[in-house]
């Protein structure tokens, strides 16, 4: 295999840490990216002793020059409480990241994957969800700075294929969870696993029978991998997640059932654009990368639940 010089932004967050960890498992040499504004440094540090490893604190939103093979544009917080708590610099993080990382792929003529999102299909009016599916998107709703951010990062992303020939990749990332997940994003499954732990009662938002599908963050890296190695002309976008659909009261009940608390149910409102259904249609992923979910929900958990044992 030859070794690639590989650029990971948002490399110090929960998905991009596990994918630098991956791409050094396959032999190449990657340089991490990151601000940290929800990155932390701790996810990397075990491989700051690998020589093939280099960390950078930068923000996407500013240029950054680089010779590289690839480029993998994980760069933006992805957790409502942390996208809404400053919306300008998520818009600007999904916006002008793109343009600087399409900008530095045209100059050095790298490939660019673009890490975007199921929040593209808004509060989906099609289920599951296709991609030729166009969504159902508030552009002025609380949730918008993180979707719309995307939805005109995928933009940018094909209009410089288009124009200046830049060889891309764009991927719709579902639900995903795992180690390293940061305790305070506000996800459920992070936020059901620190509650069960703590003994408190857990919060469902709405009346529970809201859906999501959950895939194992070693699932997700493994199809962005295949993505960005796959062949040229296929540039996506491609759905990757877990088609394997849950309530969220189910969920709850697992992790009750998988920490033996004795934490209670409690029901609140639903916030605002909160889609009540989330499935991807992955047939595209299984056709063209050869790739499905392999970690069924409850053991996924167990790993996710040992390490918040771990550092709460």
């Amino acid at each position: 295999m030859i070794k690639k010089k590989i650029l990971v932004t948002g490399g110090a967050g929960f998905l991009g840490s596990h994918l630098c960890e991956r791409l050094l498992h396959d032999g190449n040499e990657v340089v991490c990216l990151d601000n940290y504004f929800t990155g932390q440094k701790q996810n990397v540090v075990h491989l700051l002793d690998n020589p093939f490893f280099e960390l950078i604190r930068h923000d996407v939103t500013m240029p950054f020059l680089i010779e590289v093979d690839d480029i993998y544009n994980l760069a933006c917080p992805a957790s409502p409480i942390h996208y809404q708590y400053n919306a300008i610099k998520t818009v600007k993080t999904s916006v002008m990241g793109a343009i600087n990382m399409l900008g530095l792929a045209k100059r050095i003529k790298a490939k660019v994957l673009q890490a975007s999102t199921s929040e593209v299909y808004g509060d989906p009016e099609v289920h599951p969800q296709y991609e030729s599916y166009w969504g159902h998107v508030n552009p002025i709703g609380p949730r918008a700075c993180y979707d719309e951010g995307k939805r005109a990062a995928e933009t940018l992303f094909v209009n410089y294929h288009k124009q200046n020939n830049v060889r891309i990749k764009i991927m719709r990332i579902f639900n995903t969870y795992g180690p390293r997940m940061h305790p305070n994003d506000g996800r459920v499954v992070s936020n059901f696993i620190v509650q069960a732990i703590k003994g408190n009662d857990i919060t469902i938002y709405g009346d529970g029978s809201q859906t999501r599908s959950f895939c194992y963050v070693d699932d997700l890296i493994d199809g962005m991998v295949r993505l960005m190695n796959s062949r040229e002309d296929f540039i996506g976008p491609v759905n990757i997640g877990n088609p394997n659909e849950f309530t969220i009261a189910e969920l709850a009940k697992m992790i009750i059932h998988l920490t033996g608390t004795k934490s209670k149910l409690v029901y609140l409102p639903l916030p605002a654009d909160d889609p009540t259904q989330r499935q991807p249609n992955i047939d595209l992923a299984r056709k063209e990368l050869g790739w499905e979910p392999k970690i069924p929900l409850e053991e996924g958990l167990k790993s996710t639940i040992e390490y918040f044992k771990t550092i709460l």
